[in-house]
């Protein structure tokens, strides 16, 4: 989508500024009047959609084409391994920044910016008790710290062993919530100017409205007390307050014109970027620069999430299975091949239906499920203390006590209230998703049919099962090892730990030295070795005592 309207750009006045004209009839495009000229890009131009995600529909070329440039970037960046993509990520990462500086300066410029910024921090309480809000919000903070997909534990898993990870997690967080009031501040100033913009127009007709009234002698005691004859000297508080209190007696077609109303509209999902915020930059001075701008800001972040996930799918592979780490080249091109293939089913002109049944429910729920299996693995199966008995030697001081608490109970429990208000959810209110009425040119709600909500069940299970099947796998492999595989395979890791802490742990050409990646850093599989076997256990105390010098 980003490609598609970032190719579009490049043209004055911007494709989505006005109505096509129909040819046949030499009149503005039914479906477009109907509605606006961005939705109509959007819905039509862009998606070709169907009506409801029954109609498949064929495959959209242009949305194919771009699925397969857009692989193809990823595929170039991450070929050559973490050090090709790392580098790519230094500007894909900063160029946002850049970016929403700039809005934000321009934004703040707008007439309606300081209605943006005061709507954002105006608290409604009334939608604190909605599931749906909580489950929006932890799923926010989950692809913004990229929790549940591995791509932090992919990456972390090159630092060397005694980084101070206390500090790259607090930086990280911190980082992360700046940049979530940042881009909320671009966001709502823009908002805030698009729905002023939409309020005045709505004060300007109703007040022509009003004055053809008046034209044919009408004149009640209702008749408002302002210029109506300027409209622009009407603002919208004193247009709302007249409305108010004459509203049952001017009639129906004279309407209320709503600045928070305006601002609720197209605020999430794909109608933020594509509706709301590319009607807001047709009204913008320049207004191709700033749409360029724009969706390159929203490419580079594309672009940068899809290098971190797919760090966190090909680096476990590599290291657990040595073939495929020889052959890292090869293993990119598939792996980006088979992601290509896979989004062809968001290609279809019914295709942005499955998007937002991907979003809502397939890649949410799991992403929730994933963390709450890996802060029990940590705090209960491993065991908090054991943990920041890790973090200790990492960093040379012990971390607070209250973290132990927080993983073992008050973040567990958290998700996992989540987890079951969601379900319940979705089991006592059927799931439901939003489509494009070509014929009424609006949005309509439909539920989801039946096999839709049966590749939902499918989809949620295929992406947790692993974690439960892992862990099954890696029991059953233990216990059929014995007593006696198991001792053997600890005396091999405490010998690698030496390697590992010694001054040649980096030679690659000693028997027992641990695997490096190309830039001469040991691969992720090794590092928790060097951790886990720090500790050794009581029947190797006699060994420790023996080896204590080099150790």
């Amino acid at each position: 989508y980003f490609l598609f309207y970032l190719g579009n750009s490049f043209q004055y006045p911007l494709p989505w500024e006005q109505c096509p004209i129909n040819m046949t009839t030499n009149n503005t495009v039914k479906e477009c009047s109907g509605s606006s000229p961005t939705s109509y890009f959007w819905f039509r131009k862009a998606l070709d959609i169907t009506d409801s995600i029954d109609e498949s529909g064929e495959f959209n070329p242009i949305m194919t084409g771009c699925l397969l440039a857009a692989w193809a970037i990823v595929c170039l960046a991450m070929i050559k391994g973490i050090k090709s993509s790392a580098k790519v990520m230094y500007f894909s990462s900063v160029f946002p920044y850049a970016v929403l500086f700039i809005f934000l300066v321009r934004g703040l410029m707008l007439d309606g910016a300081m209605e943006g910024i005061a709507y954002m921090f105006y608290p409604k309480i009334e939608i604190w008790a909605e599931v749906q809000v909580w489950r929006q919000a932890a799923t926010q903070v989950f692809f913004a710290l990229g929790l549940g997909y591995g791509s932090v534990i992919a990456y972390s898993s090159y630092n060397p062993i005694h980084n101070n990870c206390h500090r790259d997690a607090l930086m990280v967080s911190c980082i992360n919530f700046m940049t979530s009031v940042l881009a909320s501040l671009v966001v709502f100033v823009v908002l805030g100017f698009r729905a002023k913009n939409i309020a005045l127009d709505c004060v300007t007709q109703n007040l022509g409205l009003l004055n053809d009234m008046a034209t044919h002698g009408t004149n009640h005691h209702w008749w408002p007390w302002f210029n109506m004859s300027d409209p622009a000297s009407v603002t919208i508080p004193e247009y709302r307050e007249w409305y108010h209190r004459y509203r049952s007696q001017v009639g129906t077609n004279i309407t209320d014109c709503d600045l928070d109303e305006e601002m609720s509209k197209g605020v999430e999902g794909t109608g933020l970027a594509f509706i709301a915020f590319t009607e807001a930059m047709a009204q913008f001075p320049a207004s191709p620069f700033w749409s360029t701008l724009f969706f390159l800001m929203l490419l580079n972040l594309g672009m940068s999430t899809m290098f971190g996930t797919m760090q966190g799918i090909l680096t476990p592979l590599m290291d657990n299975f040595s073939l495929l780490g020889r052959h890292r080249t090869m293993l990119t091109v598939c792996s980006c091949a088979l992601g290509f293939v896979i989004g062809l089913l968001f290609t279809q002109r019914s295709g942005n239906y499955f998007v937002t049944m991907f979003d809502d429910y397939s890649a949410t729920l799991p992403l929730i499920i994933v963390v709450v299996f890996e802060t029990f693995a940590v705090a209960w199966v491993y065991g908090a203390d054991r943990f920041l008995d890790d973090i200790e030697i990492m960093l040379k001081w012990r971390p607070p006590v209250l973290y132990k608490y927080l993983w073992k109970y008050v973040c567990l429990f958290a998700m996992v209230g989540l987890l079951a208000a969601s379900l319940l959810r979705m089991v006592f209110k059927r799931p439901t998703y939003t489509a494009w009425n070509h014929t009424t040119a609006s949005e309509t709600t439909l539920e989801y049919p039946g096999w839709a909500l049966a590749m939902l069940a499918m989809l949620i299970l295929a992406a947790t099962l692993p974690v439960p099947v892992g862990y099954f796998h890696s029991w059953l492999k233990n216990r059929g090892m014995g007593p006696e595989g198991e001792l053997a395979g600890q005396e091999i890791d405490r010998e690698r730990y030496t390697k590992c802490n010694s001054s040649d742990a980096l030679d690659s050409n000693s028997q027992h030295a641990p695997s490096v990646e190309d830039d001469g850093r040991p691969r992720a599989s090794f590092l928790p070795l060097c951790l886990d076997h720090y500790r050794l256990l009581p029947q190797q105390e006699d060994v420790e005592e023996e080896e204590e010098d080099t150790v």
